[in-house]
């Protein structure tokens, strides 16, 4: 586990989290009490192949488990654990044990320093499979090894989990000393020579002679025994290479989302998996990598891939030049890459394929080859006109406020997933606006609705011929008056914006009375509009309606202004914490006024390469639950 410096570290740490959601967890590391899997159904081995991982291959050999093969080798394991400790003895037990009579004879040239251990085609694997009750591999390739080596039990294939980091890309830049519109490319993770340095640098050297103020960082560790400084100086690159080291996790990301081209290369490979790679996706960085091994296997849309042939070293230049020359190339391919990060390589996917597959070799059950489970997407009702909510407001006051607020209140209803006569909805701080609509439109059989007062008062509404039930509570404090898993869909419209101290209670108390499944939907005002983005430039509040305001007469309840307005990264972190999977997220106008005035913006975001997307003044959102809340106070909400 981290601190230690290993990607497989990160990876158990990141699947931790998500694996205790779905089953009893119990972890051991390097500094753990003594494991007794006689308390457990399985054991769980994350194996790699150096010495961090020699206390988990000896518990894999006296507690057959399932293990998690990262890599298709681990003869520097072997070796670390034999020669390295001058136990020749064993290392040649090992070696006849993987290979026979032959790998024997070449081990004893390795014990008289003939030559080196045969690493590449000697890779370890038998003892630990022979010892295993199941396999979990992240691809093909590497699964096609597990077989070559003998192993005839379970395996699964389950991706390797993806992280979706936020970073400061122009945060980073700037400490980098690199403009806004500067060629960046990356290379990232221990500097060995198999990640095919030589060639980048030499890739870039030609693409300089195009593009002279393009730069180029290599971030991690360097490699003991490659010349890494030498080979930059001979090629007069140090001017415009920066070798940084290991840095930490956080900054190791930062650099990353500062990149625009990040290179992800190597050969040879033994099927191994890259979390730089996966945090580069989930960044929507345009990368490149070699099409070999479990590489190759990924999606030709999400990323470019070069051959590891004569062709090389010209392929990686042509592709460099044409992603510097192209900023549109590089974002498209940036934003599938996270796109299909988001969809296919969650953790919390990617921890339910692991109980899943658990489960079946507990129970001796086949493990079938299931495909990635599928957002739930709810078909839109017939949309509703804005004269038919008109029709609802009961007074002139009412009337006006539908007339302002019409765009609105026909894409929330357009974005609520439609009922029938056995379903249930309730509307949060209704103002019975769209209320009747959920009813004679949408077709729910029970519509309630709710709003702050006294708990344990209903007041009875009824408008023209629709009469609904308005519960009285606090959101933030008092439990709702509601079984569990009473209402299919709950609409929380213009709401949380203005709740000053505890969004996530009633966020929990949504979970608690929606059904497995059922549908949240939230509207609020987006402070990371451009019409945000304008204001504060110009020296003005950001905030969609900062004002207080005024009581209707002395002594009047003062009503409760924006508390807080919300970014849309933070509607999907409120989502995801509160146990739901975000299925819609999009922003759009509040008041349908056009605002050709913002066009400025644009070019600000153009010129620092920042998306467009998701800036409108109000976020329109729908998720649905699928688990329990995940965590009550997050730290990005609470201090």
């Amino acid at each position: 586990m981290p601190p230690a410096k290993s990607g497989i570290a990160d990876y158990s740490a990141a699947l931790v989290e998500p694996l205790s959601e779905l089953a009893e967890v119990t972890l051991f590391d390097s500094q753990s009490r003594e494991f007794d899997p006689s308390s457990f159904d399985i054991a769980l081995y994350q194996l790699g192949n150096n010495t961090f991982h020699s206390f988990v291959y000896d518990e894999a050999l006296r507690a057959p488990g399932i293990v998690v093969m990262h890599e298709s080798n681990l003869h520097h394991l072997i070796a670390d654990r034999t020669i390295k400790r001058n136990d020749w003895d064993a290392y040649m037990r090992e070696v006849e044990f993987e290979g026979g009579s032959d790998a024997l004879l070449y081990a004893k040239r390795v014990r008289a320093l003939e030559v080196g251990p045969d690493y590449d085609n000697l890779p370890m694997l038998r003892r630990v499979l022979a010892a295993s009750r199941g396999v979990i591999v992240h691809s093909h390739y590497v699964e096609k090894d597990i077989r070559k080596a003998g192993f005839k039990g379970p395996v699964a294939v389950i991706p390797h989990g993806a992280w979706i980091p936020d970073a400061d890309r122009q945060g980073f830049r700037h400490k980098l000393g690199i403009g806004p519109t500067t060629p960046l490319i990356g290379v990232f993770g221990f500097l060995k020579p198999y990640k095919r340095i030589a060639e980048s640098l030499r890739a870039f050297k030609r693409l300089l002679r195009m593009h002279p103020e393009a730069r180029m960082i290599l971030v991690g560790e360097p490699h003991p025994d490659f010349p890494l400084q030498s080979l930059i100086e001979g090629l007069g690159l140090q001017s415009s290479v920066r070798v940084l080291g290991f840095t930490p996790i956080e900054h190791f990301v930062g650099y990353i989302a500062a990149c625009d081209i990040v290179l992800n290369l190597r050969y040879p490979t033994v099927g191994e998996s890259s979390g730089t790679l996966l945090r580069s996706l989930g960044l929507g960085r345009a990368v490149i990598v070699s099409n070999i091994g479990s590489f190759a296997e990924y999606p030709d849309d999400i990323c470019l891939k070069v051959p590891v042939d004569g062709t090389e070293e010209d392929t990686l230049y042509e592709y460099l030049n044409a992603l510097v020359i192209r900023p549109d190339l590089r974002s498209a391919l940036g934003e599938r890459a996270r796109a299909w990060v988001e969809r296919e390589c969650n953790w919390r996917a990617v921890a339910g394929r692991y109980v899943g597959f658990c489960k079946a070799v507990c129970e001796g059950h086949e493990w079938p080859l299931e495909a990635p489970t599928k957002t739930i997407i709810f078909e839109p009702a017939e949309p509703v006109e804005p004269e038919y909510i008109a029709f609802w407001a009961e007074n002139e006051e009412a009337r006006s406020y539908v007339e302002t607020h019409i765009t609105r209140l026909t894409k929330t209803l357009a974005i609520t997933p439609p009922g029938d006569e056995g379903k249930r909805v309730l509307e949060m701080g209704s103002y019975m606006q769209i209320t009747p609509a959920l009813k004679t439109k949408l077709g729910y059989g029970e519509v309630r609705g709710c709003y702050y007062g006294p708990a344990g008062e209903v007041e009875h509404k009824s408008v023209h011929s629709f009469e609904c039930d308005i519960d009285l509570f606090d959101a933030e404090r008092d439990r709702f008056p509601y079984e569990d898993e009473y209402f299919d869909t709950v609409l929380c419209c213009e709401l949380i914006e203005h709740l000053p101290s505890d969004p996530m209670h009633m966020m929990t108390e949504i979970n608690r009375i929606l059904k497995p499944g059922g549908a949240l939907v939230l509207t609020t005002p987006n402070i990371t509009s451009k019409r945000a983005i304008s204001a504060i430039l110009q020296g003005y509040h950001p905030g969609f309606f900062p004002a207080y305001i005024k009581p209707s007469e002395p002594g009047a309840e003062i009503e409760a202004r924006h508390a807080r307005e919300y970014a849309p990264r933070e509607i999907e972190m409120l989502f995801r914490d509160a146990g739901f999977e975000r299925t819609l997220l999009e922003t759009g106008e509040f008041l349908d006024h056009p605002h050709p005035e913002h066009a400025w913006v644009d070019h600000i975001l153009d010129a620092y390469l920042l998306g467009k997307d998701l800036r409108g003044d109000g976020i329109y959102a729908v998720a649905v639950k699928n688990g329990p809340v995940r965590c009550r106070y997050p730290a990005w909400l609470y201090s």
